[in-house]
């Protein structure tokens, strides 16, 4: 799916005014977002200069947690758009010496942020940040909650693939108790009409009164009946309580995503993961690597695109 023209904002503009979780967006801001995403996918594919929807804006990246993806891809998504892009060293910072992180954002802010990335492994951070900040706040990663930039790219990845994400069965696989990924993902995949299911042993699964229209699978041969997309998700080691590893025993036998599981899909389907990988344990590397059916390397080339999408629409309104 590709478009050379850019997309018309909605009737009265793009109406987000942060972009903390997938219920932000109106069905319309999303429509929008995911052409968006895919008209900036064409200014990367053809190593073209984006227009500088930015320019003369000042965007912070102030990640409390470690990133790699995220963070790269925002710094890179802002300068492609002409913006003047700071990432804070967290580790060298004045929070160091006591300094709360919403002080810290609030300083940031007061040297003329128009917005600020955000990635923190408090819940509720980003809600206290948004009160207390007068740029939109953007959330890249909220503890075990939401991470709504991911999944807007994983859909647009989805899209470049399928054309549609309407009908279509995808199976999120592995750590769902502990994954920001699954939780975003699964409420925009359904919101575009998607089957979402869970995937994986119980112990990883979700608490019982989360996520109840969502069927669970304790076993691959039937949570990957009929799934278009097979999603595995990392084992998120630093979030369990005791010992993670531990609880990892045996998973990649049981859960792994490889060549031959993926069998028991529909002929056809795709693999995917939001990264970064543990190879040999949600996922065999050779699928990760096989070009045809997986769509890892696509996804993190529209974490660029999708990111130069959100922070336009947030700052420009489409305008």
């Amino acid at each position: 799916m590709t478009t050379s023209e850019r997309p018309q904002p909605p009737k009265g503009g793009f109406s987000a005014r942060r972009l903390i979780s997938i219920d932000d967006l109106t069905d319309a801001d999303i429509r929008y977002l995911l052409k968006l995403g895919e008209y900036y996918a064409g200014y990367l594919r053809r190593a073209a200069p984006a227009p500088r929807r930015l320019a003369g804006k000042t965007q912070i990246n102030l990640f409390f947690e470690d990133s790699t993806r995220t963070n790269l891809s925002f710094e890179l998504a802002g300068k492609k758009l002409g913006a003047d892009v700071i990432n804070v060293p967290v580790a060298a910072s004045s929070v160091h010496k006591g300094e709360t992180a919403i002080d810290t954002a609030q300083t940031m802010a007061a040297m003329g942020a128009h917005v600020m990335i955000v990635r923190a492994k408090e819940e509720d951070l980003h809600y206290a940040l948004d009160k207390a900040l007068p740029c939109p706040v953007v959330n890249g990663g909220a503890g075990k909650r939401e991470h709504p930039t991911q999944a807007l790219l994983d859909a647009v990845a989805i899209r470049s693939e399928f054309g549609t994400l309407e009908g279509l069965t995808i199976a999120i696989c592995g750590d769902i108790r502990h994954s920001r990924v699954a939780g975003s993902d699964a409420r925009l995949f359904q919101r575009l009409n998607a089957q979402v299911r869970f995937v994986g042993p119980k112990h990883l699964m979700p608490p019982d009164d989360q996520f109840t229209d969502i069927p669970r699978f304790d076993n691959l041969k039937d949570g990957l009946d009929g799934a278009d997309v097979a999603m595995a998700l990392r084992m998120q080691f630093e979030r369990m309580e005791g010992d993670g590893r531990a609880l990892a025993q045996g998973f990649y036998e049981d859960f792994g995503l490889t060549h031959e599981t993926l069998k028991l899909a529909k002929p056809g389907a795709r693999v995917m993961h939001p990264g970064p990988m543990n190879r040999g344990v949600e996922i065999c590397g050779k699928l990760a690597d096989d070009e045809e059916l997986s769509l890892i390397l696509r996804q993190v080339f529209y974490g660029v695109a999708m990111r130069m999408a959100c922070l336009d629409a947030l700052l420009t309104k489409g305008e």
